[in-house]
Order: structure tokens, then C-alpha cells, then sequence
């Protein structure tokens, strides 16, 4: 099977991208899943309800979220109610949000996806490793196939995880650094890997926001509203292929759709 991850997406641009082009990506490569991080869908910031809908109608099969999660407190009552959008499994569990899911591929076969939150130079969570721990205890063992989104800020913390996870499930594939890494590989336990699969936006900025309003904040601690920039929008992601079996990767690649590709993919039919 493959499975597309698309990277975090950023504001308006990153939306309206993957609304154009992911029915053609999807056709184009063949795909039986599409997760999506949209943590940074709303501005910038946060997701909201109408913006969920709008990548589930474009889609995108399951959202993972991180630590912008309830940025947009009207998100609340969508991750109470909705099956295929999760919260990260570290947060309290008195928190909204379902800590794992299960979404069905093309082909009618059940996949676990899991959020999880890093540690290093990140808001104070749980611990990331005694929360994945618990959650595979939950899923179902017929439930072969588990993707986790780490959404960390460290390399060496998503290392540590990848490692930690190698062979207990098909992916480990970083979010949050909203930089595309180029370490993908297949851990010898058959688990998918990468630090990050990057961002899914405006890429004529610093990490989607306008390049000179940052620029003068860092330079001279005048304060300036970081808005999210206009150009070079572009679809940041990795295509994962998983034996149905097993519940092994067997490859990964990244993937990216600039603007022109993602209008030839708009006419895809």
C-alpha cells in the first residue's frame, strides 16, 4: 500500500494548495491513504472546524495535530466528535482529543495513527515514550499497520523515537521544524523513517511567516506581527510504501508539488 503524510500545513496557501492538487496527487501516485498534519492551518496557528472540513473534502484521509492544537478553541468539539483527527497521545488525558485512530485505506484495511509530542525545547508533556507505549497496548493486534507523526523540535529526539519504535510500527515521521530532512530511510526493524517531512506552504519566508517582519523582530526586538507569507507555496510530504502483511515499510520517498505541478494535478481527471 502507499501512503502519502503531507507536512505541516501552513495558513491559507498551504490549504489552498493541497485543495488544488491532492485528488491528481492521489490518482498520480497511486495512494490508499493520505494523513495530513494541520496544526498550523489557521493562520498560521491552530486549526478550526470549517478548515478541518475543507482538507477532508480535498482528501486528506486523518489530521494529526501538535502544539498549536487548541490554538483555535472551537477546534474542541471537532476532536471530541470526529474519528479522523487526533490529538498528540502525551498530552492529559483530560485534554480534547482522542490520543490514537483508526482510518480505512482504499482497499478497506484499518490503520492506527498516532500523535506524539517532543520534549527537547518543547512545552513541558509526558513522556513520549511511556505514552506510545501505552497506546500500542491498546490497538488492536490486527490493527497491523501504525503510523506515528512525532512532532518534536530535536533530530536526535525524533532519532531516539525512530529507533525506539523500529519494528513495532510501519512509520515514525517527524513534524514541527517545518524543514524537509533528508535522512529518510527504512530502520532495520522495517520501520519508516525521517527527522521531518517538512512544510506544506509559503516557502519565500522563515518557516512560512514574512521574511521582514521576522527579520526586524530577531534584529531588533521591535515587535511585529508575524503574518504568514504569500510565495513559493509549495506541498511538503513523503510518500511511505507498507506491506499489507506485515505491516512493514518497504520504501519512502520525499515528495514535493510546487505551484506550476499543482496545477497540472488540478486537471488531472
Amino acid at each position: 500500500m502507499r501512503l502519502l503524510f503531507i507536512g505541516d500545513i501552513v495558513g491559507k496557501p498551504g490549504v489552498n494548495i493541497v485543495c488544488q492538487a491532492l485528488r491528481g496527487l492521489r490518482k498520480r501516485e497511486d495512494l490508499n491513504l493520505v494523513i495530513a498534519n494541520g496544526e498550523n492551518a489557521d493562520s498560521g496557528s491552530g486549526i478550526t472546524p470549517a478548515i478541518y472540513r475543507k482538507l477532508k473534502e480535498a482528501g486528506v484521509d486523518c489530521l494529526t495535530l501538535g502544539d498549536h492544537i487548541y490554538r483555535k478553541k472551537e477546534i474542541a468539539k471537532t476532536l471530541e466528535t470526529e474519528s479522523d483527527i487526533v490529538k498528540p497521545a502525551n498530552y492529559p488525558p483530560e485534554s480534547p482529543g482522542k490520543t490514537w485512530t483508526t482510518v480505512k485505506t482504499t482497499f478497506g484495511r484499518d490503520i492506527a495513527v498516532i500523535s506524539l509530542m517532543g520534549r527537547v525545547f518543547m512545552r513541558p508533556v509526558d513522556c513520549p515514550f511511556h505514552a506510545i507505549d501505552r497506546v500500542l497496548s491498546e490497538i488492536p493486534a490486527s490493527i497491523g499497520i501504525r503510523f506515528v507523526d512525532f512532532h518534536a523540535e530535536a533530530t536526535s529526539d525524533k532519532q531516539v523515537m525512530g529507533r525506539y519504535l523500529d519494528g513495532r510500527v510501519s512509520a515514525v515521521i517527524g513534524t514541527h521544524t517545518h524543514v524537509t530532512t533528508a535522512d529518510e530511510r527504512i530502520l532495520p526493524g522495517g520501520t519508516a523513517f525521517q527527522c521531518d517531512a517538512g512544510m506544506t506552504g509559503p516557502h519565500e519566508s522563515i518557516l512560512g511567516r514574512d521574511i521582514s517582519s521576522v527579520m526586524e523582530t530577531t534584529v531588533t526586538f521591535n515587535p511585529k506581527t508575524f503574518n504568514v507569507a504569500k510565495d513559493d507555496v509549495r506541498i511538503s510530504g513523503t510518500i511511505i510504501e507498507i506491506d499489507r502483511n506485515s505491516g512493514k515499510a518497504t520504501g519512502i520517498r520525499r515528495i514535493v508539488v510546487d505551484e506550476k505541478t499543482a496545477q497540472e494535478l488540478e486537471n488531472v481527471v
